[in-house]
Order: structure tokens, then sequence, then C-alpha cells
């Protein structure tokens, strides 16, 4: 495999992933990254948080999403969910002053039952 086969998405830096647009397939947006989260005993990616709705960051909703329920389009710099707007106002949120046990395994699971994705740990 040629270098360029193996990194035909090549790896992002923290910095160019925070901000970038989260969008349904039908092209509307449903936030921006706002966080991401590493689950530090296996060095992957746990969770990206997208926030969602609100104006200058007052009234925004902070959601967690496993990071393999995003599709990364290079095109256009901006990742895909496959979830309606609707859909994700029902998604389990995140109060921004008091974050959840993210070593809760209940809400781990939850949250990846969510989004149908199978959890990254297993």
């Amino acid at each position: 495999m040629s270098p360029t086969q193996a990194f035909a998405n090549p790896p992002l830096k923290s910095s160019s992933i925070i901000g970038t647009k989260v969008l349904n397939p039908d092209n509307e947006s449903l936030g921006d990254v706002k966080e991401i989260v590493i689950d530090p005993g296996t060095g992957r990616v746990a969770y990206v948080v997208v926030s969602f709705g609100g104006f200058l960051s007052m009234g925004e909703k902070l959601f967690a999403v496993p990071f393999g329920a995003l599709k990364y389009n290079v095109t256009i710099g901006s990742y895909y969910l496959d979830i309606a707007k609707e859909r994700l106002e029902a998604a389990p949120g995140i109060d921004p002053e008091h974050w959840p046990s993210l070593a809760d395994e209940k809400w781990n699971s939850d949250v990846h039952a969510f989004y149908g994705c199978t959890p990254y740990w297993q």
C-alpha cells in the first residue's frame, strides 16, 4: 500500500477539528464540534461534543456524539451525522456546567445506543 493510499483521509490535529461543522445528509447544519474527548487508556477518540442551536453560545445544547457516528467529507471539510434535527433534539445532552461522569458505563452505553454505534471500547 502506498503512503497516499494509507492516508486517503490523513490524520487531523484536534485544533483543526474543533469548530468543524456537522451536517445531516440533507446538508442542514446540526452544529459544530466544541470538544474532543479521548480515552486515555486506549488513545482513541471516544466522542466529539457537538453544539446545537443557540446564538453566540447562549441557549446552545451540547451533545456527546460517538466519533464512529460521524463521517468526514474531505471535499467540504465537514462531518456528516446521519440524524434528523428533530431526533438530535431528543439525544442525551450535556449540561455545560455539569458534565456527566465520562467513566459512567451506563451513560456511555446509552449514548452509543442512541446513535446506533458499537461502543468504541468493544
